[in-house]
């Protein structure tokens, strides 16, 4: 299946390479009142090449063979790290994504919201994300820097949000214009974004994925939360899943909870 997305993506890019040729030799042959919408085609067709090779990249990265399988995932610690949700939650979904991966904007934007409000608003399921910044994504890097510098100021997840909600603006100048529209102290936010404080608990996490066998993003893990904080993996899922897959898992682990709590009564 995925050979097949590889193929009809390199078709769609040979297409846009011959359209953007095309429209560079019609626009010499235009008049100059119509040189305008030329070139407003030739930057969206540009657009459009440069978003395929993204696809192309990340389906490379995908495809890619392990040398070793890696173990199969059973159980994951999570002891210290900051979670969206209630604390008493026994359920846990733990993501690792990349703040500049189109699959995990395009699951932030439409599956979770809805997994927000009806099960860790809840008190249902605590959420956990881990970073796995992507060597093809220059600004995913910097960008996974912020949430960690907006931490300091108690915004982690707010910058979270924020860089989600708007993936094509992950410049330098760009995070600070973010970190000062959440209130946070500028000053503080440049000097820790411009150091390397937070570079090895972020290759600690993209190396902790790998051994794990995650080679894409995004990547999700369901469980459930031992008394020792530790998450027994149950069910893993990879890329941007719509919201009903993840209520089938998610339900199905709360009612084994709601099951073991009643025989142990």
């Amino acid at each position: 299946m995925r050979a097949k997305m590889m193929i009809l993506l390199l078709f769609c890019f040979g297409s846009s390479r011959v359209g953007y040729a095309q429209a560079q030799s019609e626009a010499k042959d235009q008049p100059q009142g119509e040189l305008s919408a030329v070139r407003t085609d030739i930057r969206a067709l540009q657009a459009e090449q440069q978003q395929i090779i993204t696809r192309l990249d990340e389906l490379k990265q995908l495809l890619q063979p392990n040398s070793q399988p890696p173990a199969p995932v059973t159980s994951v610690s999570v002891r210290g790290e900051m979670f969206r949700g209630d604390s008493a939650a026994r359920v846990a979904i733990i993501e690792y994504a990349d703040f500049e991966c189109p699959y995990c904007g395009e699951y932030e934007r439409k599956a979770f919201p809805q997994i927000l409000s009806d099960y860790i608003e809840t008190g249902k399921v605590k959420y956990f994300y881990r970073d796995l910044p992507l060597e093809m994504h220059a600004r995913a890097l910097p960008a996974a820097r912020a949430a960690r510098c907006a931490g300091e100021q108690g915004k982690f997840w707010e910058m979270h949000d924020s860089l989600f909600a708007k993936q094509n603006a992950l410049s330098a100048p760009a995070l600070v214009d973010r970190a000062q529209t959440l209130g946070l102290d500028k000053e503080k936010f440049t000097e820790c974004q411009s150091s390397e404080k937070y570079t090895a608990d972020i290759q600690k996490s993209i190396s902790d994925a790998q051994k794990m066998g995650i080679s894409g993003t995004p990547t999700f893990f369901l469980g459930v939360v031992g008394p020792d904080g530790d998450v027994t993996i149950e069910k893993r899922l990879q890329g941007a899943a719509p919201f009903d897959v993840f209520k089938t898992e998610i339900d199905a682990l709360l009612a084994s909870k709601s099951q073991e709590t009643v025989s142990t009564h």
